[in-house]
């Protein structure tokens, strides 16, 4: 003779077995879902920087990194900004209408504060590291200062806008960036008022 069905006893162990398997599917889900994230090191690479300028000179360059490039904060005397329309007619992009930058920064002096310049310190042809030659005559005898490729001679002026005849196609980019005080800049974050 065989034994009537237990059915409290059946609905227990199919209930039992339904939460165990649940169980086990989350913490299977768990790590896996959590690998689709990225590293705390991508995310620090991606985050906005600080830079304190208050140490900064007239006519010094601060080199920072931010997602793994320089940038550059360069603090402009009065007598390199008043030069800045002087070379407009020899500019590709005088205006910078085709070149990377937030809508604040094109303009002439290419900035928020005429006096500060922040921007990416990648020459735009191929993307080599330009140097700050900021005194007049030490490129070309009608230099008024700017920033010089070596690699393939490409010439960007104080505001890091590039000169005709010269390989890279753009202006120097400006990352976002906006002032937190007179003395800190946050890169990689702008003011919703000037985005």
């Amino acid at each position: 003779m065989t034994e009537p069905i237990n059915e409290k006893r059946r609905q227990f162990l199919v209930g039992a077995t339904g939460v165990v398997g649940a169980v086990g599917a989350t913490c299977v889900a768990v790590p896996f879902v959590s690998s689709w994230q990225p590293s705390e090191k991508a995310q620090a690479a991606g985050a906005p920087v600080d830079v304190d300028i208050s140490a900064l000179t007239e006519g010094q360059m601060l080199t920072v990194e931010w997602r793994g490039k320089p940038v550059w904060v360069v603090y402009r005397s009065a007598a390199s900004l008043a030069k800045i329309d002087a070379v407009s007619t020899e500019l590709r992009d005088a205006n910078s209408e085709k070149s990377v930058q937030p809508a604040f920064a094109q303009n002439a002096h290419r900035s928020l504060k005429p006096e500060y310049l922040v921007m990416v310190g990648v020459c735009t042809h191929l993307g080599c590291a330009p140097l700050y030659k900021p005194n007049a005559g030490t490129i070309t005898p009608d230099w008024q200062g700017g920033f010089f490729c070596p690699c393939h001679g490409s010439r960007f002026d104080m505001s890091g806008r590039v000169f005709k005849s010269v390989p890279a196609p753009t202006n120097l980019e400006v990352p976002p960036y906006r002032f937190l005080s007179d003395t800190m800049i946050r890169i990689g974050e702008q003011d919703k008022e000037t985005a």
